[in-house]
């Protein structure tokens, strides 16, 4: 009785230790012996571009077959760097926009240049996990020589069958898609999910002085948690009442549609088109594994994520009941009550502890 009175303290102290939604159960004492308490449970924040597959598209928008030559916006005439699938240390295929650059020297990936000028330079690069993933932090694709001033974010969440705009991006909103620009600071609780434009990531504004192109999550918490997170329990309170808040940051699969490239700050320079191109050097996404509330952790098994589902759960994504279970109706858990919320099963959800 000592030990499993150790026991349940050390597995209490535990608790009261991890965050929220960290912990999927906890022992706890009762008239009748110790017994496991269930808990609404979350995997935590993990680096997806680890996990995911890139394609790139059309055939052909990959520089280096053939040999191309390229400069840059900043020295237009000095055209003397070339593109050459054939020579590693020329390549720039499509896996350098998740590697890791450990040796210090920038990778990217390219397109060929606008050689086919009037007709757009279109490239679509789309990213997949075979998984349902919840975004937990800003987005962030780094492009190298300038950020296009023409591109779409989209977001599937049936693994490709079918895709939806996340964000639009444009140096001018109005022209591109007739949409009024927005900041994600425009928007309000009850229209935080809204799909804006935003002109804040393509304007030329030197392609060394801000490479990035973000998807703001963070800033969308903090319009429920405050500008330093520090109220979760709110966003967790919305994230439960608020309709389509817990699938607006939910994906399978992501797409960057890119459909201008960076022009220098002026017009379609036509007598030297080897200066524009897309180049993306890294590709960042935040998220976990959406597990429903039934797992705290998410392995990669067979190459695939799969959550290590508890609450007598089970399925990639713990959307289902296990066999045994079938009688009773799934659902998913519940956030509420905060901090530990609530698997939401309609069987038992306690178990009684056995020591042998």
């Amino acid at each position: 009785m000592l030990l499993q009175a150790v026991f349940l303290l050390l597995l209490h102290c535990l608790a009261s230790t991890l965050g929220h939604y960290e912990l999927c159960k906890s022992l706890v004492s009762t008239d009748e012996g110790p017994v496991w308490e269930q808990y609404a449970c979350q995997p935590k924040t993990a680096s997806m571009k680890d996990h995911m597959r890139i394609k790139v598209d059309p055939p052909g928008i990959t520089c280096g077959n053939p040999p191309e030559r390229f400069c840059t916006l900043e020295n237009p005439y000095l055209c003397s760097d070339e593109c050459d699938a054939s020579n590693p240390d020329l390549a720039h295929p499509p896996q350098l926009m998740q590697d890791k650059e450990r040796t210090g020297l920038l990778t990217y990936w390219q397109t060929v240049t606008w050689r086919s000028h009037p007709e757009p330079l279109l490239a679509n690069i789309s990213m997949s996990w075979n998984k349902s993933l919840e975004l937990s932090d800003d987005i962030l694709v780094t492009f190298e020589y300038g950020r296009p001033t023409i591109m779409v974010l989209d977001k599937s969440m049936d693994h490709g069958r079918s895709w939806h705009p996340y964000q639009y991006y444009a140096d001018d909103c109005m022209d591109a898609f007739n949409m009024q620009p927005k900041l994600v600071a425009d928007l309000s609780p009850a229209n935080i999910t809204r799909v804006i434009c935003t002109e804040q990531y393509s304007r030329w504004v030197g392609s060394k002085n801000d490479k990035n192109v973000k998807f703001e999550v963070r800033a969308r918490f903090s319009v429920f948690a405050g500008p330093r997170l520090q109220n979760m329990d709110s966003l967790y309170t919305r994230m439960e009442s608020m309709k389509g808040l817990r699938d607006f940051f939910t994906f399978t699969n992501l797409r960057m549609r890119l459909l201008r490239p960076a022009l220098g700050g002026t017009y379609v320079q036509r007598d030297n088109l080897l200066k524009y191109f897309y180049a993306i050097s890294n590709i960042e996404v935040p998220a976990r594994c959406k597990c429903n509330l039934h797992s705290s952790q998410c392995l990669l098994l067979d190459g695939n994520l799969q959550c290590q589902c508890e609450h007598n759960t089970t399925g990639q994504d713990c959307q289902r009941c296990k066999k045994s279970f079938k009688a009773k109706s799934w659902k998913a858990g519940s956030y509420l009550p905060t901090p530990n919320g609530h698997p939401q099963l309609l069987h038992t959800s306690w178990f009684p502890l056995r020591f042998q």
